[in-house]
Formats: C-alpha cells, structure tokens, sequence
C-alpha cells in the first residue's frame, strides 16, 4: 500500500512538470509543446552599479555600488532620414543618440558619498577659480551596469558606459516630515555604451576607458 502511495505521487509530480512545460503563448514552431514553458525573468532588483575613474579614482569604486537605490538602464534612439524619390519617400537611418541615465544613492552619515561625488564636479569644473578642465581624461570616468543571476551573483548582462559625466546632480531636499534616507540622484551623459550578452567573466577588471578626448 505504501509503494502505491509513493508511486502515484511521483506520478502527480511529473504530471505536473510536464503540464508546466506547456504554459506560455504558443509559436508557430510550437516551442511551449516541446517543453519550452516560460522562461525566469530577469528581476528589477538584482543589478550593481560600478564607476571607474569617478571622482578622480582610477579603480571601481566599492562606496558608490554600496549606496546605489535605483538605475536606468541605457536608452537609444537613431535619426530617421527621408529619402524622397519621384512619387515615393523612404527612410533611411541617421545618427544615433545615446540618452541620459539616472542614478539614484543612498547619502551615508560618514559623508563618503557626498565627498566622493563633490570630488567628481571638482574634476568636472574647479567652482572655487572658476577653472575648467583640459581634456576628457580629467572628468570623464566609465560606469557599468550588470543585471545579475541572483543566484551566486554572476552578470547575465552587461552594459558599459564610456565617456561619463554628471550633466545633473541632485542632493534632494530635507524634511521635518518624513523619515526617509537623504539621497542624491545624478544624471550621466556618456558617449557610447556597450552591450555585452556572452563571454561574461566574473570578477574580471573593470577600468576607465574614458580618455578618447585627452
């Protein structure tokens, strides 16, 4: 009586399996019949932030990752061209324009962010002597952004930012009122960025590539 019990459970249990392979929208090849189900999404809040050469720091800075709240991942946009012929207009591409990302952090009461990103619009234009900078190897500092498996921490995927700087910096407001961590929210322009899906090697060294303009 007990291997009858035990045999239809693991009866139920692959029958399960088997119906969870056919959820999701069916294809014209019919992948969901074949076992294709519904894929793990990538989650919102597994992802890090790295900078290198931000704030005048060579190396990925440790105490800007630690602070990151939120980030938006890279947008870009390419020109439409027309191209009128006779009775007819097609189109053809243009330039392309990378937009702004945002980055929202956490301000600690040891000041090191705060310090860090002063550092970083120090770099950018001495406000003291009204002085700016050289070249681009001055200011400008690399950032990357990594959607992680949530499992041992491995990168799925990988944009890097080249040619960062902050365009806006926003250090918030305080308030009697409320009870929520003081945050500062930065604003980056860069020149190109790189999107990376395979041949991800964890751990490996993230530096600044931002010395194109120096």
């Amino acid at each position: 009586m007990y291997n009858i019990i035990v045999c239809k459970l693991l009866l139920g249990d692959i029958t399960m399996a088997r119906t969870l392979q056919n959820f999701g929208v069916p294809t014209d090849s019919g992948d969901n019949v074949t076992g294709g189900g519904i894929l793990q999404p990538k989650l919102n809040y597994r992802f890090r932030v790295q900078v290198s050469g931000f704030g005048g720091i060579s190396t990925a800075s440790s105490e800007f990752t630690r602070q990151v709240m939120n980030v938006t991942r890279p947008k870009v946009s390419h020109e439409s061209i027309p191209v009128d012929s006779y009775n007819s207009r097609m189109y053809m591409m243009g330039k392309h324009t990378w937009e702004p990302v945002t980055i929202t952090l956490r301000d600690d009461v040891a000041n090191n962010l705060t310090k860090l990103v002063g550092r970083q619009l120090q770099s950018q234009l001495d406000h003291k002597n009204q002085a700016g900078p050289r070249a681009g190897t001055n200011y400008k500092f690399s950032t990357l952004i990594e959607m992680l498996d949530g499992n041992s921490g491995n990168p799925i995927e990988q944009w890097q930012l080249e040619g960062c700087f902050l365009t806006n910096t926003d250090y918030s407001q305080s308030d009697y009122a409320v009870s929520d961590p003081v945050t500062i929210a930065l604003t980056l322009q860069y020149d190109n960025a790189v999107f990376t899906d395979d041949n991800i090697m964890p751990g490996k060294t993230f530096v600044n590539n931002s010395n194109i303009l120096g």
